[in-house]
């Protein structure tokens, strides 16, 4: 087998069929027997091994979720057999040092590390950190083998295994949906979009061959002590590539702080690129299995400095959604967000960059998902946006209409800004009233003409779980421009 394959996996469930894959003699037949515990066949599937590779494939019959399984190989008087198997749900989950983050390192960690072992149908896997100049068939290096989620799994280290909000995601799915949920884990600490590209997502973006900086990865945090490599698609080749066999049901993504340093204003290009790119491939890799528009769900960047130079973080917020604002959209459908401008850690011991609080975030995900990926209807999982702005001139206001109910938890002075001139001199637009659906904001300093409106455009644009405006589920209106 391959080598993420092993004992106590979770394989994709119907109407999926799971593609298995591993290594054998060049022109040899190899058999696959899925059977019960009691011993009782379940199907049988031949593969041939082709040369000059010396791998084989095949596709599992669609299963309905459940087990135990036990799943062998057999090439000629050679067997392997692997045992505990699950058929449910399959996520990767990848990104930077927030996705790294470990159960230990996060808020209620022993509460939460004490609970892990009461959720046996949630299994998890971790790629190893490398890095590779070629795209890679098969993963170099494994931190954790598909394993029962135990205190020591999902808290090993620091920044290594298990991620915190890859788990939460993973155990609130499973609540919701009530079958197994495997968890497969690839992310590395300081790593830019660049290195999670294929040469495809790169050139159409038009990065030149040399854009990756080296230098870059020490500057990233203060407190970011991972800090992987910068050079363009090794992240892809080694720690993504491998896993294009597999068959998913979704993706999630924290990923970004790395790119306010480099490349910030390509990534309205670089993201929905990956995104579009990883599908293709996934597809393809999957005999088709792994569905064309893969639901892929993603963290908006949280906070990092109150006094920021620029406001490189809310670009990138605002290229995270493509320049929409909100997500699904035209340039990214079947995509979901979790915002979590509001979710700042000023106290945070691994730096103010990584924020504590990843229940909230893997509960705003996980909405995300069992909307979008799941098609749960009625269900309210994004925050209120802007639908429409009527300037009254005579009386200097500006009234916005939002799309949801709102509840305004701070009236912070600076939460809208307007520009009133070429090139923009933002100037701060005070909220006079709010409705149920309604803000209204004064003009004093534009008089007659309003070029642009933005909210919450800020490295750190609020306090704890207080923004100016969430709907009344508590989900913040996300920044615009």
């Amino acid at each position: 087998f391959a080598s993420y394959y092993g004992d106590h996996m979770v394989l994709q469930k119907e109407p999926a069929g799971a593609v298995v894959w591993g290594y054998g003699e060049p022109g040899a037949t190899v058999t696959m027997v899925l059977s019960e515990d009691s011993g009782l066949i379940v199907m049988k599937k031949t593969a041939r091994v082709k040369g000059p590779s010396g791998t084989w494939t095949a596709v599992l019959d669609p299963m309905d979720r459940g087990g135990p399984y036990a799943l062998t190989a057999r090439q000629g008087s050679e067997n392997v057999t692997l045992q505990d198997i699950y058929f449910g749900d399959v996520w990767l989950c990848s990104g930077q040092s927030n996705m790294a983050m470990t159960v230990l390192q996060i808020a209620n960690a022993s509460q939460e590390l004490a609970d892990a072992a009461r959720y046996p149908y949630v299994r998890v896997f971790a790629v190893a950190p490398t890095h590779s100049d070629v795209e890679l068939e098969d993963l170099e290096r494994i931190d954790l083998p598909w394993s029962l989620p135990t205190a020591e799994n999902l808290g090993h280290g620091n920044f290594t295994y298990f991620s915190a909000v890859c788990w939460l995601l993973g155990r609130y799915l499973y609540e919701a949906l009530g079958y197994p949920i495997g968890l497969v884990e690839a992310a590395w600490g300081g790593t830019l979009i660049e290195a999670w590209s294929s040469r495809r997502v790169l050139r159409a973006c038009g990065l030149p061959e040399d854009a990756g900086s080296p230098a870059l990865a020490s500057s990233i945090s203060p407190h970011c002590h991972l800090s992987g490599p910068q050079t363009l698609s090794v992240l892809w080749n080694a720690m993504i590539h491998p896993l294009l066999n597999m068959t998913l049901r979704g993706v999630a993504w924290y990923q970004g702080e790395a790119n306010t340093f480099l490349h910030t204003d390509l990534y309205n290009c670089t993201f929905p690129a990956l995104i579009a790119d990883w599908r293709r491939a996934f597809h393809a890799g999957s005999a088709g299995q792994t569905q064309p528009l893969l639901p892929f769900g993603f963290v908006q960047l949280s906070t990092y400095r109150r006094q920021s130079p620029d406001d490189s973080f809310a670009r990138l917020r605002w290229h995270q959604t493509a320049d929409l604002g909100v997500v699904p959209n035209t340039r990214m459908p079947g995509t979901f967000m979790a915002v979590a401008m509001d979710l700042c850690d000023e106290h945070s011991p691994y730096g103010s960059i990584h924020p504590q609080d990843k229940q909230n975030v893997a509960h705003r995900l996980q909405l995300g998902a069992r909307a979008v990926a799941y098609g749960e209807k009625d269900l309210v999982f994004q925050g209120p946006y802007p639908t429409r702005a009527i300037l009254e001139v005579t009386r200097g206001l500006l009234n916005l209409t939002y799309s949801q109910e709102l509840v305004c938890r701070q009236r912070d002075t600076r939460a809208f800004e307007v520009c009133c001139s070429t090139p923009c001199g933002w100037l701060p637009a005070p909220v006079v009233a709010v409705g149920s659906r309604t803000v209204t904001l004064a003009l004093a300093g534009c008089r007659t003409l309003v070029l642009a409106l933005r909210y919450a455009w800020a490295e750190w644009p609020c306090e704890y779980q207080s923004c100016a405006l969430y709907n009344t589920r508590g989900l913040p209106a996300p920044p615009f421009l």
